[in-house]
Order: C-alpha cells, then structure tokens, then sequence
C-alpha cells in the first residue's frame, strides 16, 4: 500500500522477512486494545520472527498476557524532561533492546508523540525502522519537529478511519499481510475468576442482568455530568431491573463512590479497586456499557459487549482529531456513539474546553433510548428463546 507522500532510504526490510521485530506502543489503555489485531495478523505474517512489544509501564496489564509476542517490556520514561527522558531511553535500550539487533523497527502511532516513542524507537538500533510521518498533521509537526530523520521510512497517511484499519494499514505498508480486524483480550483463568468472585461478593449471581457505567475519562471535557449518568442509571433500574457496576482506575474512585452511593443497592462501585484485566472480565459479564470515550469503552468493545458511547467531539466537527468518534469509535458491531449535534462557543472544530462543555449537548433522553433498545432486543431475543430471564 503506498501513501502520498512517503519517505524511504533504500529497499527495506518487510515484517514477513524480519527475523526479529520492535513493536513501541506507549499509548494509554483504549490505543493498546485497538493495537490486538495489529500483533495478531503482524505474528500471523511472521511466525518465525522474535517480536518484542514495549509499553507504558502503567498499562503493562493490558499486554503483558498477549501471545502473539516474544516478550513485552515495561518502559517508565515517558515523564519529565527532555535530557531526562532522552537519558532514560538510551539507558532502557542499551540495557533491554540492543542485544535482539532488531531487524524492524515499528511505531505505528499516527497523532503527535508526547511519550518519547520516536527517540526509543531509534535508540533500538533497529536496523529498518518505520513510522507515521510527522507531516500528517500540524500539531504532530509542530510537537515532533524533526522527528522523521530518526525513521528509515515514513508514512504520510491523510485518510479519515478507524484507529484498527489505520494500525492494519501500517502493518501492510511494513510488508505484513492483514485479513482480521476483530479485537481480542488477553484474559487469564485467574482474572475471571476474580472478577466472578468480586460479582459473587456483591450479592450479584450469574442470572441476574448486569449493566456497567464507565463516568471517567482521560479529561474533564470528555466527562458528562455524573447526575446525568445517575439519572439513566435510575431510569433503566426502574425499567429493567439491572444492578449497576461502575468501573474506572484511581482517578475515577471518588466520582464512581457518589454514583454507587445515589444508586443504593442497585450500585457497586468497582472503580480503582481491579487491575485492568479483572475489569475486563467483569465487563464480559455485562449486557451494556455506557460510557465516555475512555479505555473501559474500548475494554467493553474487545469482550463484545453493546457499548453507548457519549462523545465530546461534535458531529460537524474534524473527522481526524483524537476525539473523533470516525477514529475511535467502539470497534464492535452492536454500539451507539452519541455526539453533540454542534459545538458550544467557543469551540469550533473539536471542543477544546478545560472541563465538560459540549458533551453537555448529550441529553438524558438520547443515551436513555439508545440503552433501550439495547437491552429491549435483548429481553425481546431471551423471550423467543423459550421464556429465559434477561440475565440468562
């Protein structure tokens, strides 16, 4: 696949003939999950390459599980300064990626890199390395000037989509082959066993229909308004008769408290209380998830469970800024994305507000009907199974 506007020194190495490959993705959670079928159809190009996966320490749960690579390494540098972080990452590659002498280097990131994942990439000493250019956007140019001359190859890909195709088109630049799109988990036994037992000890059996609400998100003008999230959360108890999970990391702890604590016992509050594995599992054992644009969102879509996403980003708004729901959609076929119909002043092309602001655009009313006909075809298809309960 060529791109307008690629760069290349030389013929390359392609991933089908690499015999060892670096993956670097220090990405938060929601980048890693739509990064699964990426590694599966790079291992499927290549069975017989070494391929080890770097990523941001603090998400090392998401792909420490993962068995389409040889080993994932934990990287701790993305924090700091520039001497500091460019310190740590010759320190981290001279100590865990030197001694592979990697054929191929791949960082298929396409926004702006603020994690360092370029200068590591190159101190890999990876003998062919290729990246998204920086020429993609303006902020990616202003922020990695000069970035390209660490690549042997760049790719300058403008097209509007979805974050999996974008990934699976890097790897088919690189010589991979991809065919699959389909996101996966990396679970354990032990992690849904957890998750079973931690259901089990808040009075919730497995017949009984399960819903999860996810309030945080990444920043605060991708939060809607927790007594929203608390009035349709009431409204389906009433309709429904669903318990309510909340989940979430540290962060959302006090935000999930209040809500569990306005819903009584219809409401548990698992945020910051299960790694991200185990929040997963508990997420597989839901009917629906609603949610901000957040990394539970995209936890929710890899298990397959429907998912009512509320966005920030207006529906008039850049189809290609990192809030945009054409690129980070829930990647399942059962999905909702709600998103305000036009921006609030002063926003214009993306709301760009320090705290919630157009998202409040996003009614009661609409994510209420959307969680409707979720569960409404849910109960509808349990009937004509025979009569099953909904939680069935």
């Amino acid at each position: 696949m060529l791109y307008a506007g690629e760069k290349a020194r030389g013929p390359g190495i392609s991933a089908q003939s690499a015999r060892s490959i670096l993956v670097v993705r220090l990405d938060p959670i929601g980048d890693l999950i739509l990064m699964s079928p990426f590694l599966r159809e790079l291992r499927r190009s290549n069975r017989n390459a070494w391929i080890t996966l770097v990523v941001d320490a603090r998400f090392a749960n998401v792909a420490e599980l993962c068995p389409h690579v040889d080993e994932v390494k934990t990287f701790a540098g993305t924090a700091g300064g520039r001497i500091r972080r460019t310190l740590h990452s010759l320190r981290f590659a001279h100590e865990h990626l030197w001694k592979r002498q990697f054929d191929l280097g791949l960082l298929p990131r396409w926004d702006a890199d603020p994690y360092h994942a370029s200068l590591l990439t190159y101190m890999s000493r990876a003998t062919w390395r290729v990246a998204y250019s920086e020429e993609v956007s303006p902020h990616k140019k202003w922020l990695n000037r000069g970035c390209d001359g660490l690549f042997t190859r760049t790719l300058k890909d403008l097209e509007t989509k979805h974050e999996v195709q974008r990934n699976l088109d890097f790897l088919r630049a690189a010589g991979g082959v991809a065919t699959d799109d389909s996101l996966e988990l990396w679970l354990s036994e032990e992690d849904r066993g957890a998750a079973k037992e931690i259901l089990r000890l808040n009075g919730i059996d497995s017949e009984e229909l399960l819903m999860a609400i996810a309030p945080g998100a990444g920043h605060a003008k991708r939060q809607w308004s927790l007594e929203r999230f608390m009035q349709v959360a009431r409204g389906l108890i009433q309709e429904f008769g669903t318990k309510v999970v909340i989940v979430g990391g540290e962060q959302d702890r006090d935000a999930a408290a209040r809500l569990a604590e306005g819903l009584g016992k219809w409401g548990i509050n698992l945020a910051g209380k299960l790694t991200i594995r185990e929040t997963s599992a508990v997420l597989e054992r839901t009917r629906i998830v609603i949610s901000n644009d957040s990394g539970p969102m995209h936890l929710a879509a890899a298990a397959g469970v429907p998912v009512v996403e509320i966005s920030c980003h207006p529906l008039t708004g850049d189809p290609l800024h990192p809030n945009s729901p054409k690129r980070f959609r829930p990647w399942l076929k059962e999905h909702s994305v709600l998103q305000p119909e036009k921006p609030r002043d002063p926003c214009n092309l993306s709301c760009e507000w320090h705290e919630a602001h157009c998202i409040l655009g996003i009614t009661v009313s609409e994510v209420l009907g959307a969680a409707r006909m979720v569960l409404s075809r849910k109960k509808d298809a349990a009937a004509q199974a025979g009569g099953t309960q909904v939680g069935d």
